[in-house]
Formats: C-alpha cells, sequence, structure tokens
C-alpha cells in the first residue's frame, strides 16, 4: 500500500525493509537507446537514495570513484544562501543510477521522444552508502548544502540516467565537469546588475566591480573604454588589475573613507588623470609596451594613491593638479617603458622584467613609495 510523502509515493517492496521510492518523470530518448529521466524531489531526500564517490587512491588499488572532496567553503556559502528568504536553485542535479531503478510509462501522454511515467527507485535505509541505487555525478555541493541546510524541505530538479558501470560514471562526470566554466571576468562584469543575496567572495567584488565599470564606461573618465574586459576586449588594462587595485583601497585605502560611490569616482579620477598628464608617453599602450598599464604597475600606483590621498586628506581637495605636482618628482626613476629599474635592495631589473607576481608588486610599490617619502615637500 503506498502512502504520500511530500508529493512522492513510498511503496514496500518484497525485500525486507526495502521500500520504493515513485517520482512522477519525463523520460527523454537520445541517440539510439540512451535514456535521461527528469524529475524533482525534495532535496532533503537526496541522500536516501543517492552518494557521492569521492576520488581516492588505495595501496596496490589505483583511483577509485570519480567525484571530488566536499569543498566546505563553498557547501557553506550555498547553504546560507538557501537559508535566505528566497533562494532558488534552478541548475538540475545530476544522478547515474544503477540497473535496480525502473521507469513505468504512463498510458498517452508521449512524443516522438519523449514520454511521462513513474521512476521507481529502491529505498533501503539499513544499506551502506556504496550500495545506493544512485551516485551524484554533478551537484555535490549543492547536494550536501541540502543536506546540512537548516531548512524543511526544498524541492529541487534533478537529471538522471542508467549507467553500465563505474566507467561510465566517471566518464560522464568528466564530460559534465570539463566543459569551460563562465570566465571570472564575465561574472564580474554581471556582478553591478545583479541584485539579491549572493556567495561571500562574489558580494565582497560587486561594489569593486561597479566602480570598475563606471571608470570603463563614464564619459570623460581618464579610463574610459581602456579597462579590458568579456565585452570590451580593446582594453589595454586587465578588469582583474583595476579590481585588485579598487579592492586593496576600498579595505584600508582612501576609498575606505567614503561611503558614496560619487566621491569615490572623483577621486579615482582625478588620480587617474594625474597619472596620465604625468606619464603620457606610458599611457593607453598595452602592457607589453608599458609597465604603468601592467597589472604589477596598476596595483602599486594604488597603493600611491593611498598614501598621496592620506597625506592631504585634511589640507587639500584632491584634484589631478594636485596629484601631478605629488608624482611628478618620481618621473626620472620611473622606467615604464624602457631603461632598468634601480632597487634600494642593489637589485636591478630591464623595464619590461617586472611580472604581475606579488614578489614584484611588492618590490615595485616599496619602491614607489620610498621615492614618494623622500621627494616630498614638507
Amino acid at each position: 500500500m503506498s502512502r504520500p510523502v511530500m508529493g512522492k509515493q513510498m511503496r514496500t517492496s518484497g525485500k525486507r525493509g526495502v521500500k520504493v521510492l515513485e517520482l512522477p518523470a519525463l523520460e527523454i530518448r537520445q541517440g539510439k537507446n540512451r535514456r535521461l529521466y527528469s524529475f524533482a524531489v525534495d532535496g532533503k531526500s537526496l541522500h536516501d537514495f543517492c552518494t557521492v564517490s569521492r576520488v581516492s587512491r588505495h595501496d596496490g588499488d589505483g583511483l577509485s570513484g570519480y567525484q571530488r572532496p566536499e569543498v566546505l567553503s563553498h557547501i557553506n556559502q550555498i547553504k546560507d544562501y538557501l537559508e535566505s528568504e528566497n533562494p532558488l536553485l534552478p541548475n538540475a542535479i545530476v544522478v547515474a543510477f544503477n540497473g535496480t531503478v525502473q521507469f513505468k510509462p504512463s498510458d498517452g501522454a508521449r512524443t516522438g521522444i519523449s514520454r511521462m511515467g513513474t521512476l521507481m527507485i529502491p529505498v533501503d535505509p539499513d544499506c551502506e552508502d556504496a550500495d545506493k541505487p544512485g551516485w551524484i555525478v554533478d551537484g555535490q555541493q549543492r547536494s550536501a548544502a541540502l543536506r546540512d541546510a537548516r531548512i524543511e524541505s526544498f524541492p529541487v530538479c534533478v537529471v538522471g540516467f542508467v549507467a553500465d558501470g563505474y566507467e561510465e560514471q566517471r566518464q560522464q562526470f568528466i564530460l559534465v565537469n570539463a566543459t569551460k566554466p563562465l570566465p571570472k571576468g564575465l561574472i564580474y562584469e554581471l556582478l553591478p546588475s545583479t541584485e539579491g543575496k549572493l556567495p561571500v567572495a562574489l558580494a565582497k567584488r560587486r561594489l569593486p566591480s561597479l566602480i570598475a565599470e563606471r571608470l570603463n564606461y563614464d564619459s570623460g573618465s581618464p579610463l574610459e573604454g581602456m579597462i579590458r574586459t568579456p565585452t570590451n576586449g580593446a582594453g589595454v588594462i586587465a578588469d582583474n588589475s583595476i579590481l585588485k587595485m579598487l579592492e586593496n583601497s576600498l579595505t584600508d585605502g582612501v576609498l575606505y573613507n567614503f561611503e558614496d560611490i560619487e566621491e569615490q569616482l572623483d577621486v579615482l579620477k582625478e588620480f587617474w588623470d594625474g597619472v596620465r598628464k604625468t606619464f603620457p608617453e606610458a599611457w593607453g599602450k598595452p602592457p607589453r609596451h608599458s609597465r604603468l598599464m601592467h597589472g604589477a604597475g596598476v596595483v602599486a600606483m594604488g597603493f600611491l594613491l593611498d598614501t598621496i590621498a592620506d597625506r592631504h586628506r585634511k589640507h587639500r581637495k584632491l584634484t589631478s593638479k594636485l596629484f601631478q605636482t605629488e608624482l611628478s618628482a618620481l618621473v626620472p626613476d620611473c622606467h615604464w617603458t624602457d631603461g632598468y629599474w634601480k632597487f634600494p635592495s642593489g637589485e636591478t631589473m630591464k623595464w619590461n622584467e617586472i611580472q604581475n607576481v606579488p614578489r614584484h608588486i611588492q618590490m615595485l610599490t616599496t619602491f614607489l613609495l620610498g621615492l614618494y617619502r623622500i621627494n616630498i615637500q614638507p
């Protein structure tokens, strides 16, 4: 005798303790003899019939499993989102079933490529994880977050298929996960116009992304059209370099002192206009021809912005002319496009040997800040 459980039917099978979960499903025919099953289920019950086979190696046994270990930080971000006011998980979880899962078609309700019916999944509460009929091929973090979230239930979409053993499960895992992910630059470019709750890491980048967008597209901005993004391939400065510069200043630099984005943009535009007029020969060139437009140069100049702004925060308006005056003393020792950087440590580097790596960024930043402090007027 069946009983409803949140829209599902559970009935006892012939095996002791084993029940059959009956779910309305759409069977979709692919290729000559492949079948996909699309259905909805409470995410809290996924682990009743699904397990995750993680990649591991045992002495002498080679590689077993196919799934990566759970990423706790990612799981916690999804979990926090699920516990928010109005969450949405539109992506389907992909599950590979063994041969114990059956599909019973309904009368009628079919097309040339699909038909409605009932997916019948055996559920044994006493079986080991390895013996469960389903394996999660894609959606491990989402399923773990659903399991751990402090919510009563959360229906999710699942796409399942019956696999011919572990080899096919691994193959499908690779095919699902090897597709090229969205470029981070595109994600960051979408952030300014994205509302609602986001994972913490992306939420922190929303304001820097919005400021970068304004710098890139505001008419009259000294950086107008110069920041390279997925939708502006003609830019010469990498978007990530600008974002790093902005994040540093928003954390503990001059931008931290302003709550209004217009004030933040005003300071940034005045500074970069001052940089443009101080180093005209290095401005607007690709990074391979100018280290001022290079990631190391952009981030280092950002720290210089914070230092100059801090020095004048109480006495003078931060204008392009002020920044030009402060930067002019550095010109003879800056080698953005030719010559050699001569660092206080005694190390000498050709202008284009400066790379966008932490050590070189630190060296260049320390050099510029030291040079500025030596030359500033009391």
